[in-house]
């Protein structure tokens, strides 16, 4: 479990590198290991429930159910991923402002957005993993350990990047001739406008893979069939 659990912090690389090339902000490769620097965020209460989620033993409901309800929920987080890409590219309504204010209101929404649509996922495929069998229920009772562990931090990390593009759009708007009294269309503000809209987007489209890593990792994990299922 914890190469899927991991995933959900330290493979939001995509999202690192754009976030420091739009803020000019040189992030270098951590020296810690991935583990090492996880470990880090385990208070001894937490350690005590990872390893009682290790240890732990779950009976298993019937795999043939689980196999086909697995089926339906992979049909569903691709739909639910698609409608939050969807809404990502959907951006008319803010499409000619020159104040940040109305970018950072519909990053927030979207943010909500997807913590609305991805958690409820997570938790029904974990349910998924549990009828699978006594591995896969300690499987899914190790995501919900490492999920308690880091939203906290994901959260706050997440949270800072409204305020990120914020300083990309005023360097933006300063750095452009272009930029002169208040235009009342994309067209009249300039193409720094057009550079920062595609640039939320792509942040917004990184952030959303970052929040689907758990939701792949828990797919990859329902897609391997069952040990009880071999003939």
């Amino acid at each position: 479990m914890a190469q899927v659990s991991q995933r959900t912090v330290f493979n939001g690389s995509a999202l690192v590198r754009l976030l420091s090339r739009l803020t000019e902000v040189d992030v270098r490769e951590p020296r810690q290991a991935t583990a090492d620097r996880l470990s880090q965020w385990f208070g001894w209460t937490d350690a005590i429930s990872l390893s009682a989620a290790l240890d732990g033993a779950v009976a298993a409901a019937a795999p043939s159910r689980a196999r086909v309800s697995a089926s339906a929920e992979e049909r569903e987080c691709v739909r639910a991923r698609s409608a939050l890409a969807k809404a990502v590219a959907e951006d008319g309504a803010v499409a000619a402002a020159v104040d940040f204010t109305p970018f950072r209101r519909r990053h927030l929404t979207l943010q909500q957005a997807m913590e609305a649509g991805i958690g409820p996922l997570r938790g029904r495929l974990r349910a998924l993993l549990a009828a699978r069998s006594p591995a896969m229920a300690r499987l899914a009772a190790v995501d919900v350990v490492m999920e308690q562990v880091l939203a906290a931090r994901e959260h706050s990390l997440l949270a800072a990047v409204p305020a990120l593009l914020e300083k990309h759009f005023t360097r933006l708007r300063q750095a452009s001739p272009e930029t002169v009294g208040e235009p009342g269309s994309e067209a009249e503000a300039g193409e720094w406008l057009h550079v920062f809209r595609k640039d939320m987007k792509n942040v917004l489209l990184a952030e959303l893979d970052f929040r689907f890593q758990p939701i792949e990792g828990l797919l990859e994990a329902l897609r391997m069939r069952p040990p009880e299922c071999h003939e």
